[in-house]
């Protein structure tokens, strides 16, 4: 059946954990991007399971489970409808028993079950672990045929726990399709149990009003960043797992030198557990820049400590930068990466996950290996030090959200409608 003989517009229910809400507003901008896109050609209502255990209210602030009591139970995000059910599960459960998350996060769907009969198409369960497994098990009590997405830390972490990986490959096995974000993610999928045929590459996309090609000195001066010197910035979850400490090391020994004679500043925009480390390491290069403006040599360059920014902030520091880096240990395909190269900016980044699928080395920025500090700081001294040629940025650009949500849109309705339906029946 062609798409010009479908019964009816698609009706896709989105299953995750990984999304936006009222507490957590700026969490996973790819997912809510890429959803209120699609929710524009179909017909979409997300279920965002809100993790719960007894006595969670009682936690307050201290813990992410106590803050999100606040979520509402039902909400709606850019037009879009999002339930969030309370799905029972295990605090600190590691590796071990973390099996046991799957089945009670489909308990607390399994209430929202009645509602939802008849009403969709497909699913779409839009994490390997454990959003993809409780969404092939509600499929199946709804007899609809679902479909699997990854992302990066779900498919080159999690999955690969032996306890989780036979979950995970049942899942990939009986979805419709199994849909990675970059070709070695698709590879990775396929070593995990998808059979090679339904293994699908869907590449997330970018606002491409927001993040293109600005002035960056007006950049600088909207956002009070120095005119002077060259800027690296990082965008992400400041934590030991992002690289951020390779990065303070790499910028304290760039600093002592500066970029011909430039003084190099370090943004640090996003929030996460190692903020605290970066707050130091900021006042430490204050002391230092003021001892050396003291002495006449104003040539160490300071790290600006901007936490967590909404989209169009982010826009703002990629056109005020001189060029990302993003030193992570583990990846997926990063956003934050597209975003720059649409941006013009030239990324510095770890040769991991999806990262070289999408940076050509030499080209639209450089490669380094994982947990390396000083390969890091060469690489940064020379991506300054060089010329970047904007057509190169131009050519490897990514798709627009619009072009991403309309190929996922028809990857779910032959999904929904076509040969693979009847296959799963």
């Amino acid at each position: 059946m062609d798409e010009g003989r479908w019964p009816r517009p698609l009706r896709v229910l989105w299953v995750t954990r990984i999304f936006p809400n009222r507490v957590e507003p700026l969490s996973c901008a790819f997912q809510r991007q890429q959803l209120a896109a699609l929710s524009r050609r179909c017909e979409v209502e997300v279920l965002a399971a809100i993790p719960y255990h007894p006595g969670v209210s009682l936690l307050g602030e201290r813990t992410r489970p106590g803050r999100l009591t606040a979520v509402p139970a039902r909400d709606e995000i850019d037009g879009v409808p999002v339930v969030h059910p309370r799905a029972p599960y295990l605090p600190g459960a590691g590796r071990v028993l973390a099996p046991v998350n799957a089945p009670l996060y489909l308990a607390g769907l399994l209430p929202h079950v009645p509602r939802l009969r008849g009403r969709f198409d497909v699913v779409l369960g839009a994490w390997l672990y454990p959003d993809a497994c409780a969404a092939a098990l509600l499929a199946r009590v709804l007899g609809l045929p679902y479909a699997v997405k990854a992302h990066g830390t779900d498919v080159n972490v999690v999955a690969r726990w032996r306890s989780v990986r036979p979950l995970v490959a049942g899942a990939l096995r009986s979805a419709a399709y199994a849909i990675g974000v970059s070709r070695p993610m698709v590879e990775a999928l396929v070593a995990l149990g998808a059979p090679e045929d339904r293994a699908v590459l869907v590449r997330n996309g970018v606002d491409r009003a927001l993040f293109c090609p600005g002035d960056r000195r007006a950049a600088r001066r909207e956002l009070g960043l120095p005119e002077r010197g060259r800027i690296v910035t990082f965008v992400g979850h400041v934590s030991r797992e992002k690289g951020i400490h390779e990065l303070l090391r790499a910028f304290e020994a760039l600093g002592a030198d500066g970029a011909a004679g430039e003084p190099v500043h370090l943004v640090v925009v996003g929030h996460g557990p190692e903020r605290g480390a970066v707050e130091q390491a900021a006042a430490r290069a204050g002391r230092a820049g003021a001892r050396g403006a003291a002495e006449g040599r104003d040539r160490r360059g300071r790290i600006h400590v901007a936490g967590a920014r909404p989209l169009a902030d982010v826009a703002r520091f990629l056109a005020a930068t001189d060029l990302l880096a993003l030193p992570s240990w583990a990846e997926g395909t990063p956003n934050v990466v597209l975003e720059a190269l649409a941006a013009a900016r030239p990324v510095v980044a770890t040769s991991v996950g999806g990262i070289p699928d999408v940076v050509e080395c030499g080209r639209t920025g450089l490669l380094v290996p994982p947990r390396d500090a000083g390969a890091l700081c060469r690489a940064l001294r020379e991506a300054l030090a060089r010329s970047w040629d904007e057509r190169a940025f131009a050519e490897a650009a990514p798709p627009s959200w619009e072009e991403s949500a309309e190929a996922l849109r028809r990857l779910l309705a032959r999904a929904a409608f076509g040969p693979e339906r009847r296959a799963a029946a």
